[in-house]
């Protein structure tokens, strides 16, 4: 379960963790007393809403709705902007990065943090980056709090501020049963308080029956997603633009991994599972499709699916729509050598390997094959 922004807040709120007040709207004529001077925030389960236009300033509540207007509507990404977030405006001083999300490899929450905020945490240097894993029996510490307040370089009141929301972030997570607890930025203000400038929640879809008040919100879904749910398709859109279609949520989340490893970057999560209908897959990727990925790689190994069920649908939406997305495949399994045929006969990219059919789907993106 993803939240928007101003959701996100609400539950950070509820968890001590200081947020700026703030009202949503879905039309301008909606807003009627928001604070001022504000930030309207176009509330889209994405990154780069800044770059994109979608969060603006505003110190009037004529301005407040002008602007309102301008973002709404807006496509960002390919997401549609149906609601703003009309913020409190903070005069900052300093910006940091705060978050919790789960190391599988080590079966631990892991804390990370930088004196680098309000920048995408892939782009800061490993050495700014202050990472420690969280021991579920034992929980957060105040010798970890000691020690992350000093990395951030940070002192009196300040550092209390955030060591307090730190404690609290894990609170959050551990109640929430959260997989993603972001605050970037983490923003010191010009008088000294520490509020949480951004918020991301993700939260286990497993734990819905432990959390009724959610199950009873309307999804945040994207419009792809809501549309692949309805037909019962796992579809989850990511930032990147290179899609990914598997079969099995652990070779999707491995295919996922291999390619950024390559130095590609996934824009879905595309996962088949066990389906033997043509016409599904056929949707399936109709839907992918839609996403306007630069190249589609497709990683199947035939087991319960057989490989060239996958390949008569890949073909079906393909002739059908007439796409010219090039597809990079690899699959292995029940039937392979007939998909393998199926697929040359539409001309796709093929490899033995998921590293070799990752680091192929990134040079055909480049252009470089």
């Amino acid at each position: 379960m993803k939240f928007l922004e101003y959701k996100a807040k609400a539950i950070f709120a509820r968890h001590g963790i200081p947020v700026p007040r703030g009202v949503v709207a879905s039309r301008p004529e909606e807003i009627k007393d928001p604070p001022r001077p504000a930030m309207v925030k176009a509330q889209v389960l994405i990154g780069g809403r800044g770059k994109a236009g979608g969060i603006k300033p505003a110190d009037t509540i004529e301005d407040i709705r002008a602007t309102a207007a301008q973002i709404l509507g807006m496509d960002i990404r390919g997401f549609r902007v149906r609601q703003v977030y009309v913020e409190e405006r903070l005069e900052i001083e300093r910006e940091l990065y705060l978050s919790l999300t789960i190391d599988r490899s080590a079966r631990e929450v892991l804390l990370i943090a930088s004196a680098a905020g309000g920048m995408e945490i892939e782009a800061v240097p490993k050495d700014q980056i202050y990472m420690e894993h969280i021991p579920t029996l034992v929980g957060i510490q105040p010798y970890v709090l000691r020690s992350l307040v000093r990395f951030l370089g940070l002192s009196g009141n300040v550092g209390e501020q955030v060591a307090d929301i730190a404690r609290r972030a894990y609170r959050l997570f551990r109640e929430e049963d959260a997989e993603l607890v972001e605050i970037n930025p983490l923003a010191v203000t010009r008088g000294g308080k520490v509020v949480a400038g951004d918020a991301k929640l993700v939260v286990d879809d497993n734990a819905e029956y432990r959390h009724l008040e959610y199950a009873r919100l309307d999804q945040d879904r994207t419009p792809l997603e809501q549309e692949a749910h309805e037909k019962g398709i796992t579809f989850i859109q990511l930032d990147g633009d290179i899609g990914v279609i598997a079969n099995g949520a652990g070779l999707t989340m491995a295919t996922l991994d291999v390619l950024n490893l390559k130095g590609g970057k996934g824009g879905t999560f595309l996962d088949l599972g066990g389906t033997d209908d043509p016409g599904m897959v056929a949707q399936a990727f109709e839907i992918l499709l839609k996403a306007r990925p630069s190249v589609v790689l497709l990683n199947i190994f035939g087991g319960i699916t057989k490989a060239d069920t996958v390949a008569l649908g890949v073909k079906q939406a393909l002739e059908g729509l007439h796409a010219g997305v090039p597809v990079v495949a690899r699959i292995k399994g029940v039937n392979e050598d007939r998909a393998r045929e199926i697929l040359a006969g539409v001309g796709m990219h093929t490899a033995d390997t998921m590293e070799e059919a990752a680091e192929l789907a990134v040079r055909v993106k480049a252009g470089g094959a």
